[in-house]
Parts: C-alpha cells; sequence; structure tokens
C-alpha cells in the first residue's frame, strides 16, 4: 500500500505505478477508475491527501455518480480541503463538456465506395496545390473513412515519401484499408515511373500488416486518374 507524505501529493511525485496520466498513456483511458480520473482533472490533492483519495471523497459525496457531481458549484467543491477555485472550474469545465457531447449526435463515417468518391474528397484537399503533396486515406474494416493525412510535402514536381511513416500512422488508427493520393500540380494525370514504383512498394509492406491498399488516387483540380479503374494496383 502506498503512503504519501506532505510532500508527494502532487500527481508528478508519485510512483510511476500510480500514476494516473501514466496508467492512460499505457493501458489506455478504459483502466482508470473514476477517482483516477478526476485526479487526472484536479492535478493534486491537499499536502495530506492524494489527489485520488481526494477525488475519491469528492465521488463519494456525490453518490459515485458523474450527473450528482455536475450539479455541483465552484462554491460547492471549494469545500473540500485541496479544492480551490482553479480546481473546481477545471472540474466543472471537464463535466459540462460530457454534458455537451451527450447532446451531440456521433458524427457518421464517409463511405467510400468507388474511386470517384475518393477523388472527390482528395479533389477538396490537393487538387489546386501549387506543389505536390502526398496524402493517406485511411479507412476502416466497412470502407469508411477513420482520417484522411498529409505524409509528405515536395516540389512542383515530385514528392518524397516515407513508407515506415504511413504503416505507423496506419497501425496507430488500425485502419484495415488505406488509399494513397497524390496530386500532379501540371494537370497531367498519366502516373510516373516514380508513382508505379512507390504504390507497388506500399503495396508489397502492407500485405506483411494485414492492410489493403484500395487504390492509388491521382487528383487534378478537375480530373482525376485511378490505379485501381486502370487495373494498376
Amino acid at each position: 500500500m502506498t503512503t504519501y507524505s506532505e510532500n508527494n501529493s502532487s500527481i508528478k511525485n508519485w510512483n510511476e505505478d500510480d500514476r494516473p496520466r501514466e496508467k492512460l498513456a499505457t493501458k489506455g483511458r478504459s483502466s482508470l477508475s473514476d477517482a483516477e480520473l478526476l485526479a487526472i482533472i484536479m492535478g493534486s490533492g491537499s499536502r495530506n491527501e492524494s489527489a485520488v483519495e481526494l477525488a475519491k471523497r469528492i465521488l463519494k459525496s456525490a453518490n459515485n455518480n458523474w450527473n450528482e457531481l455536475a450539479k455541483y458549484s465552484i462554491t460547492d467543491l471549494c469545500l473540500f480541503k485541496g479544492i480551490g477555485e482553479a480546481k473546481a472550474i477545471s472540474i466543472i469545465t471537464a463535466l459540462e463538456i460530457g454534458r455537451r457531447r451527450n447532446t451531440q449526435d456521433v458524427l457518421e463515417r464517409k463511405k467510400i465506395s468507388s474511386s470517384n468518391d475518393a477523388a472527390i474528397i482528395l479533389q477538396q484537399q490537393i487538387g489546386d496545390l501549387p506543389n505536390e503533396e502526398f496524402w493517406i486515406m485511411y479507412l476502416n474494416q466497412g470502407n469508411r473513412i477513420i482520417k484522411t493525412e498529409q505524409i509528405s510535402r515536395g516540389g512542383i514536381t515530385q514528392t518524397s515519401v516515407d513508407v515506415r511513416l504511413i504503416f505507423k500512422r496506419s497501425l496507430e488508427l488500425m485502419a484495415t484499408g488505406i488509399i494513397l493520393s497524390h496530386n500532379h500540380p501540371s494537370g497531367n494525370l498519366v502516373p510516373s515511373v516514380a508513382d508505379k514504383s512507390i504504390t507497388q512498394k506500399i503495396k508489397e509492406g502492407a500485405l506483411l500488416l494485414d492492410i489493403q491498399v484500395l487504390d492509388h488516387v491521382i487528383v487534378s483540380q478537375k480530373n482525376y486518374f485511378s490505379f485501381a479503374d486502370e487495373g494498376l494496383i
């Protein structure tokens, strides 16, 4: 059992296994108790009480119910030793964010069913840029967009691509499929030898990670070229 002295109530002074921030980073948000989550919001406890112990006491007063705690005012929270106005405001702010989240609908991720679906989105991102940029569209198992991000930015005629960054980000986002894309500022959509080479390189690497390269879409301001449509992938 860990004990806390007057000088170690701040989370940063705790043993590593007792730090909720580190626990969240290494084990995920669901591994934290309600008290640990509240402790992170507060940042520290009082001289004689750790942030987690203080959080437990506050939650207990609200019957361990976030909805009850959300009714507390700044004055109510400041009645607890170790809670000043700044901490009280932080707690109220976090709970208000949660309340607003509950009133909003979950945004439906757009599904990509064809090269045209992808091209419309990608043209809006990079179709009219004066320099080449390489982007990746990360998709889930239902071919819905998780995220669309820039991987690299180059000059007027070419851009370099670090394949490792693509796979690293794919794993972070748990993507099962990706669509490669870059723009041709010249308007000439014919893929170069380098375009074909990098596509093949990424496709081969993706197979080892069970990630499917669905397409490579080259875009200009008005048109696009799809490797999948042309049987090149």
